[in-house]
């Protein structure tokens, strides 16, 4: 018998089976049913749902964070010799962070950046650890204080501060912890830069956290080798993404009015106390005038500057620069012309965050 001639058939019998197979699959009836269709839960319902979801492995998760505790002496030694911690792994690392920042850092000033929230207003960043370098360390660079308010200065000036005040005292320094280094409002490129800069300044030290696979593609050889100095920790949490994921929409579930006053007050705690009243001065107007097409810049900024809220137009426009970045507040044309702003949240909703603010 030709083995051959065997083989032969055996894959023309296969090949015939599976176009036969194609033929009757194409002929069958088709399902007449459409994924929009499919009956979607409110996102509230589904995010009470999960988290409703009862833990598993509570003692294995808890043994674990306390080991990562137990290395905090080595990731304080790790800051105090110039390396950048980055930390990586399954799971929010954002509580892990924040406990290492309060207890093994409570001698240094520490800054968070929360890098999942939509936009970073990254100067406004810098502005801030000018001002705590400046009343904590003691600079032979007096009159660069007195002369010109850091909330003034560029970015260019603002690092060139923060990398050459003097300081008679050893390891004094500022933490900055980034939650989510590769979130949303940091992934660009120019941030990324600025950020590396701010890392490689001799009285600033960086605590970061990642979570998307290509996270290191951000960096380029130099980033990481010379500027981050980047010191990596794999310290998995299994921890929910409870607070990242509330700016990420959930794929089973369509928005929900409830779900934009949780977002729009998480933005407003995060800001300024100032620029709170302001957003709140624009929120009453648009409730008190529900007819109009909006508030005039100009409205504004008579009203803020009667309440003592600003000082100045441009600290007006800084805030408002801020509320757009976060998408709270948008601007159109009103009839006659002139620009306004206007708030895009029903009425309902509107009074949901004021009070979600006020708490």
């Amino acid at each position: 018998m030709d083995i051959n001639s065997e083989e032969e058939d055996g894959e023309l019998g296969f090949s015939r089976n599976y176009f036969l197979a194609k033929e009757l699959g194409s002929s069958s009836k088709k399902s007449t049913h459409k994924l929009s269709e499919i009956d979607i839960v409110d996102e509230q319902e589904l995010r009470a749902a999960a988290a409703n979801i009862e833990p598993k492995h509570e003692k294995e998760i808890t043994s674990l964070i306390d080991g990562y505790k137990n290395m905090y002496s080595e990731w304080v030694f790790a800051l105090r010799c110039s390396f950048s911690l980055l930390m990586y792994g399954f799971g929010s690392k954002k509580a892990l962070l924040e406990d290492f920042a309060s207890t093994a850092l409570a001698e240094h000033s520490v800054i968070v950046i929360n890098g999942y929230l939509p936009a970073i207003n990254l100067k406004q960043v810098m502005i801030a650890l000018a001002e705590v370098l400046s009343d904590q360390v003691k600079t032979k660079q007096k009159v660069f204080k007195s002369e010109q308010p850091f909330s003034s200065q560029s970015i260019e000036d603002l690092l060139a501060f923060l990398d050459g005040a003097e300081t008679e005292e050893e390891n004094c320094f500022v933490c900055v912890v980034i939650h989510n280094i590769d979130g949303p409002g940091l992934r660009d490129y120019e941030t990324q830069q600025y950020l590396a800069r701010l890392a490689a300044c001799s009285h600033i030290r960086i605590v970061a956290s990642i979570d998307h696979l290509n996270a290191p593609l951000l960096w380029d050889k130099n980033m990481v080798h010379r500027q981050f100095n980047w010191c990596w920790h794999h310290v998995p949490t299994f921890a929910p993404y409870k607070v990242e994921g509330m700016y990420y929409p959930l794929i089973l579930a369509q928005g929900g009015s409830n779900q934009s006053v949780k977002t729009a007050a998480i933005v407003l705690q995060s800001l300024t106390p100032n620029a709170q009243s302001v957003f709140k001065v624009l929120a009453e107007h648009q409730l008190s005038h529900p007819d109009e097409e909006g508030m005039p810049i100009s409205d504004l900024y008579s009203v803020c500057r009667e309440r003592f809220l600003v000082s100045s137009q441009v600290t007006l426009n800084s805030h408002l620069t801020e509320f757009k970045d976060h998408e709270l507040v948008k601007v159109r044309r009103h009839s006659d012309g002139q620009d306004c702003l206007f708030i895009p949240l029903a009425a309902e909703a509107l009074q949901k965050v004021l009070l979600e603010v006020n708490q």
